[in-house]
């Protein structure tokens, strides 16, 4: 492990879930955000302001902040970063400062959530049927940004009207064929040379704000078998958290790739998988130990960061 690491993005759930894990493990931490309030600056053990990260500064700032720390691995928890620290992967690293993000393309596709849907159709894995209005897919219905994040501007619809009314009020919207069942987030980590190195599935009990705030880690291959087939689909390489529904038919259907570690991470950290310890290893060219991602089935996570505990 780096003895000094760069976590971005600490005023959100990904970004503190990895700042927590680097402490808990011993390691130096420099928290950054382009927020000076954000809540996961003042738990670094040094900290800094820096711009956004569609800002063409963002990567210079980045890097100087590193530097000055002694910080020599950056790793970003926020998917508008990626393009611009992957661009500049090389100068990051003459500078003596290591970052590994996914591919400009897989950075796309999971953020474009119709073409994700388009890929994994493409490819045969289940997904919900998407279009543009009601009249392309069966209901009931879901309306959200083709480009969103978390649950923001996302509607339930029982109706056409309600579609047309949702379609009204979402930026760049898509509709998409509701799911019903239990749904999941799968925490996962792929090798450089696209190897899925293993991952966690854990039901999301609850979520606030798309954050998952209650959840259990549960066994099921079919969902790690799935999870691995649609990083594979994307050509995403790094960490990831996948997410997707077990229908009422038990049926494993994925709906969204996100290209960074999750905010329910702790989740999958407490029942056993060192995702961050092994992605560290990866920054810096050693392979990742699959033998230490393993986890236990049945840990429960109740109140985000708060409590964890076996079930």
């Amino acid at each position: 492990m780096a003895d000094s690491v760069l976590v971005t993005g600490v005023g959100g759930a990904a970004g503190i879930s990895v700042v927590n894990a680097l402490l808990t493990a011993g390691v130096r931490v420099v928290a950054v955000d382009c927020d000076a309030t954000a809540a996961g600056l003042p738990l670094g053990h040094a900290s800094g302001v820096v711009p956004p990260g569609h800002d063409p500064e963002f990567v210079d700032a980045v890097r100087d902040v590193a530097v000055a720390q002694g910080a020599d691995v950056i790793v970003p928890t926020v998917a508008e970063e990626l393009g611009a620290l992957g661009s500049r992967a090389e100068d990051l690293a003459d500078s003596g400062v290591a970052v590994w993000v996914p591919s400009q393309r897989a950075v796309e596709c999971c953020s474009d959530k119709a073409l994700f849907a388009a890929t994994l159709g493409e490819t045969g894995i289940a997904t919900p049927a998407t279009g543009w209005v009601a009249s392309d897919v069966a209901g009931p219905w879901i309306v959200k940004p083709r480009y969103g994040r978390g649950s923001r501007d996302v509607y339930a619809c029982d109706s056409a009207e309600e579609v047309t009314w949702a379609l009204r009020r979402v930026g760049e919207p898509i509709v998409q064929t509701r799911l019903s069942g239990r749904e999941f987030t799968v925490d996962a980590l792929v090798e450089r040379d696209g190897r899925f190195a293993g991952g966690v599935p854990r039901w999301r009990l609850e979520t606030r704000g798309g954050i998952s705030t209650k959840g259990e880690t549960f066994a099921d291959d079919r969902v790690l078998i799935g999870a691995a087939a649609v990083l594979g689909a994307v050509g995403l390489r790094g960490v990831a958290c996948v997410q997707g529904f077990v229908t009422d038919d038990d049926e494993v259907v994925f709906v969204e790739c996100n290209p960074r570690f999750s905010g329910g991470l702790p989740l999958s950290l407490a029942a056993g998988a060192d995702l961050v310890g092994e992605y560290l290893r990866a920054v810096r060219g050693l392979p990742v130990r699959s033998s230490r991602l393993g986890y236990r089935p049945g840990v429960r996570m109740v109140r985000r960061f708060c409590e964890v505990f076996e079930g």
